[in-house]
């Protein structure tokens, strides 16, 4: 029987918090029970905001926290090219389209839409799904715009991805969803509308870099925080475009902050580095999030 494999993947744009500690213990408490591997991933595709300081942070602080990784780590930003691959074989089957769109020119889309009494939709994290302005124009204006220097962003034509789509989607899920989702979970990757694969400068985006890295990888159970739940569908629809097996997914429960809110690293919410200082120990962690 094939061994387990959980993954850790954290992106180095700040030190790591109580939440992502709860991650990476879960992630190794369960890949211990299960006789299983661990793996650590560093997701790193946004160069303006990953910085090697913080790289070094995350060991730093996994290791202290007495979590062990096999190596080597796999670092996004020196796979691009297993990334453009699966962008080109979506627009080679017309299931990707380039949008030009500023957010500006967006929102005031969508504010004439709502003028006129029109109830736009969004998306699960509650953001305005995307116009199909884009979607319908010409391959020659396409063209003309990119040759211009235009700048964009490749969307997933979510409607013709659906169409090839022979049955429903679901995955697997061993951990609990939002509204308390478990077992078999319908995928509805629809809800989220035309959702960004890559950019002009970037050939990826977190939906499809993760899902190829899990499946290079060989991982077959995905832990990761609630928040992420809804996005699963997409993940789901990506595999089954690729041709890709389907991990077991386990979304936990968010460690909050006092005020009710999810721990973020562009706030400093209890750090572990800063938790360190105080002469908290591995023990204190463990026990501050129910580990």
């Amino acid at each position: 029987m094939n061994s387990r494999v959980f993954r850790f993947a954290p992106s180095p744009n700040g030190r790591l918090h109580l939440g992502h500690a709860y991650s990476a213990l879960l992630n190794q408490k369960l890949a211990r029970e299960a006789g299983g591997r661990l793996l650590l991933r560093i997701e790193d595709i946004d160069p303006m905001r990953s910085v090697a300081e913080f790289e070094r942070g995350i060991m730093e602080d996994l290791a202290w926290l007495g979590i062990d990784w096999e190596e080597p780590v796999r670092r996004q930003s020196e796979h691009m090219d297993a990334y453009r691959a699966h962008l080109d074989r979506l627009a080679a089957e017309g299931l990707v389209y380039p949008a030009f769109m500023s957010r500006g020119e967006m929102r005031a889309h969508i504010a004439e839409a709502r003028s006129s009494g029109e109830k736009w939709p969004v998306d699960p994290d509650g953001a305005p799904l995307y116009p199909d302005r884009d979607r319908r124009l010409s391959a020659r204006e396409r063209k003309r715009r990119i040759e211009g220097g235009a700048p964009f962003a490749w969307r997933l034509d979510m409607a013709r991805a659906l169409g090839r789509i022979a049955r429903p989607l679901s995955w697997q899920e061993e951990g609990r969803g939002p509204a308390g989702e478990t077992g078999f979970v319908r995928a509805d990757p629809a809800a989220w509308g035309d959702v960004v694969l890559a950019r002009r400068e970037t050939p990826t985006s977190y939906h499809l870099s993760v899902v190829t890295d899990d499946a290079l990888q060989g991982v077959t159970d995905v832990v990761r925080g609630r928040d992420l739940f809804p996005a699963t569908a997409v993940h789901r629809l990506l595999q089954e475009l690729f041709g890709l097996p389907a991990p077991r997914y386990h979304h936990h429960h968010l460690v909050l902050g006092e005020d009710g809110r999810k721990l973020s690293k562009s706030r400093g919410d209890t750090a572990l580095s800063a938790l360190r200082a105080q002469g908290k120990t591995p023990a204190d962690i463990r026990r501050m999030v129910g580990l």
